[in-house]
């Protein structure tokens, strides 16, 4: 069974969420304790919502510098799949694995409640199991999560296919495109830089979202929309174990890329 990589670090709060969603998705899930230096040969790694050591200075800062995000880093930097959710997008962000950066929401208040989101792009290792064509229901437990970029790299993640998600209202239209500041307010509730609630690095095998599919899995907690992104990262990881094990069987020399069938524009 393919393995899955849950980093924990001191103040994660959703990793067990996360190891039991990857669970019902298909993977083995495995905790890495911050401290440790190895991936113990997870073929992806998910960074998952809490308070990585208290978000103390400021979230994701202090997570960046821990062991395993050493070890986290090479693996991303040759190809490895990474998938960040909330405190998890925030620490990758401060790692420099993913552009922009999350700040203080809108209103300067923590919150806690459902969002709808759209996927932008249903041909990534993340979100090709999801459903593109509506709006799916999550919930959102952050104080900084209004994602920032400046205008020059905000018009190159729409330009380069880097925008993963958006916050949309029920009937999914874009949150930035109501027309009316109290729809726009409910809908992008941290407000987020033209709605953008996720993102993929340039190379298309990293991803950070601040929503939590982990807790909408299944559908006794209430929605079960995040359960296709869990389960995308899951049989893409299969995917890319797959490659490497034929590639190593030949001979040939493998680079660890996400699959371009499903990277696509972002690869």
């Amino acid at each position: 069974m393919t393995r899955i990589g849950v980093v924990v670090f001191p103040g994660s709060n959703c990793d067990r969420d996360t190891l039991r969603g990857i669970e019902l998705a298909g993977g083995e899930p495995v905790a890495l304790w911050h401290e440790q230096g190895s991936l113990d040969g997870a073929a992806a790694v998910i960074l998952p919502g809490g308070f990585a050591y208290g978000d103390y200075l400021r979230a994701g800062v202090i997570a960046r510098f821990s062991p395993v995000m050493r070890a986290v880093t090479a693996f991303a930097n040759e190809g490895g799949l990474v998938l960040g959710i909330c405190n998890g997008f925030q620490v990758a962000a401060e790692a420099g694995l993913l552009p922009g950066a999350l700040l203080r929401n809108r209103g300067l208040r923590f919150l806690g409640r459902d969002v709808r989101i759209a996927v932008e792009r249903a041909d990534t290792p993340f979100t090709h199991l999801a459903s593109p064509r509506r709006a799916l229901r999550m919930p959102i437990a952050h104080g900084e999560g209004c994602y920032y970029a400046d205008d020059a790299t905000l018009d190159q993640l729409e330009r380069d296919g880097q925008v993963l998600v958006r916050y949309v209202d029920s009937d999914g239209r874009r949150a930035d495109e109501l027309g009316d500041r109290a729809l726009e307010d409910r809908a992008n509730p941290n407000g987020s830089l033209r709605a953008i609630a996720g993102v993929l690095n340039a190379r298309g095998n990293v991803a950070g979202l601040m929503p939590h599919p982990e807790r909408a899995a299944e559908s006794i907690l209430g929605s079960d929309d995040g359960f296709g992104i869990l389960r995308s990262l899951v049989e893409s990881a299969k995917r890319a174990e797959g490659g490497r094990s034929s590639a190593a069987a030949t001979g040939e020399a493998t680079t660890g890329e996400a699959s371009p069938s499903l990277v696509g524009a972002a690869s």
